[in-house]
């Protein structure tokens, strides 16, 4: 414990956002480069060395958080980023985008404002990258084992590096045209910019991972030749089959899932488009579905020049304290307020959408809602609260049902299903098929993005274990795990 008093001297402190008439303007990061350096040896220097670090339970990977932050607080930057690499393989990748279920479970945060982890994490590994000390790992000695990762999101990135680490040959396939899932196609730029991305796709070609990308697995290559020509199958394909809306008038020009939206707003950024096929220019926007990715495409209308957003959800609106059923270490459900939302628009809580109208040319105009609230397990609508918004895009992030390999790669497999439309697996990531392994969203359900590197790393572990009869890999959880959450 490098500071015994740092929890009691030193007050919380986040990373500074740049502006929001300036970062509108653009797409980069929201926040001010580098603006943690003068304050993270301090802020590190705020935990507690607990007796019992509550934060590895609350995050997956199984972080050793107590130790980078004494690290960190050392100025010790070339340890820290090595205790860190230990459980996680992408660092930048979470210290951007996750949200932080270890912060929610730190001990200081029963009576005082939480440890900023995340923003210690994120300056580790930029520091590491700087000053250049994050470099192939290249394996000593091939096994002459072949593998192949269907998809490219984090959960098989994971699988590909660990299993590539560990001498074997992995081809990663990806049906998009560049690497990276919705890391690359649904994470808008302003929250991570990807060229962190790019190098970590560049380290892992060093290390001797192979990509392919523009293949759709079940298409251009059939489950059954994956089986014929790699002896294991690592299937890490998201869940990407999105929530539709079956109300009067969906069929209307302008309403798109969120996925629709997003991935061509981040093609602009790539020089795939001079404008975005789809754009809020001076339209009035309205997002469907509360959530991560509704802000995301919030956050996308502002910079795009929408005339109007506004984002709606059938739930209540949260409160600002935790919960009573929802206590310390589990993850809350607490009113958030994204750098999306500082940037304007409104929010409207506890509404259903009930239809849409158009104009004569069949364009979206119009979107009619009522209030709504939960009777008897279902949300029942409020007599007299019918009301209209205008509506000339409307985007739907209201969450995924399952992965859409199902209707081909699943079939071509002969892998089975579970109850909730999963890719069924063992407690060893194993589907029913010899060899065929899976991880991520594809088989545990839409989930974080810390759930996806735990899963890609523990199902490597398996796959090296299945090749070799043994493994050195950590393994961090098994798939009857659940995240600390209600």
């Amino acid at each position: 414990m490098a500071d015994p008093k740092g929890f009691l001297t030193t007050p919380k402190q986040l990373a500074e956002r740049r502006p929001v008439d300036v970062r509108l303007r653009d797409w980069n990061e929201v926040y001010v480069e580098r603006s943690l350096l003068p304050i993270i040896t301090k802020q590190a220097g705020r935990c507690m060395d607990c007796g019992i670090p509550f934060c590895h339970n609350g995050c997956p990977l199984g972080n050793l958080i107590p130790e980078w932050n004494d690290l960190a607080y050392r100025d010790d930057f070339v340890g820290a980023i090595e205790r860190l690499h230990a459980t996680n393989n992408f660092p930048e990748f979470t210290g951007r985008l996750c949200p932080a279920p270890c912060e929610s479970a730190c001990v200081l945060g029963i009576n005082q404002d939480a440890v900023t982890i995340k923003n210690v994490e994120v300056t580790i590994i930029d520091k590491a990258w700087d000053r250049g000390g994050v470099t192939p790992q290249v394996p000593e000695r091939l096994s002459g084992k072949t593998v192949a990762v269907v998809g490219s999101g984090p959960a098989g990135l994971a699988a590909a590096q660990q299993l590539t680490r560990a001498g074997h040959t992995v081809v990663v396939y990806e049906r998009a045209d560049r690497i990276g899932g919705l890391l690359r196609y649904g994470i808008p730029e302003f929250k991570m910019e990807k060229r962190h991305i790019n190098r970590r796709i560049e380290q892992m070609r060093a290390e001797g991972t192979r990509f392919r990308t523009g293949v759709h697995v079940g298409e251009d290559i059939t489950g059954q030749q994956l089986r014929e020509r790699f002896d294991a199958v690592v299937v890490a394909a998201g869940a990407t089959t999105a929530r539709d809306l079956p109300v009067p008038g969906r069929e209307l020009k302008g309403i798109h899932q969120a996925m629709e939206y997003l991935p061509l707003a981040n093609k602009v950024q790539e020089g795939d488009f001079v404008e975005s096929p789809i754009s809020a220019k001076g339209k009035h926007v309205v997002v469907i579905g509360g959530g991560d990715t509704g802000a995301d495409c919030v956050g996308t209308a502002h910079r795009q020049g929408a005339a109007s957003v506004t984002q709606l959800e059938i739930m209540p609106r949260p409160g600002e304290e935790r919960p009573g059923h929802q206590p310390w270490p589990t993850m809350p459900m607490t009113y958030k307020v994204t750098s999306a939302h500082e940037e304007g628009g409104e929010r409207i809580y506890s509404v259903n959408t009930t239809r849409f109208t158009g104009d004569e040319d069949g364009n979206v105009q119009e979107l009619h809602l009522v209030e709504v609230e939960f009777k008897d397990g279902r949300f029942e609508p409020v007599p007299g609260t019918e009301r209209s918004i205008p509506a000339q895009l409307v985007t739907l992030a209201m969450g995924f049902t399952g992965t859409d390999v199902k209707n081909g790669l699943v079939e071509q497999l002969g892998a089975d299903l579970d109850a909730r439309g999963n890719i069924a697996r063992d407690g060893r990531f194993a589907t029913n098929v010899d060899g065929v392994y899976v991880c991520g969203d594809a088989g545990r359900g839409q989930s974080l993005i810390v759930w996806a590197i735990a899963e890609g790393r523990s199902a490597a572990a398996a796959v090296d274990k299945y090749l070799g009869g043994k493994t050195p890999l950590p393994a961090p959880i098994r798939p009857t795990d659940r995240p600390l959450v209600v």
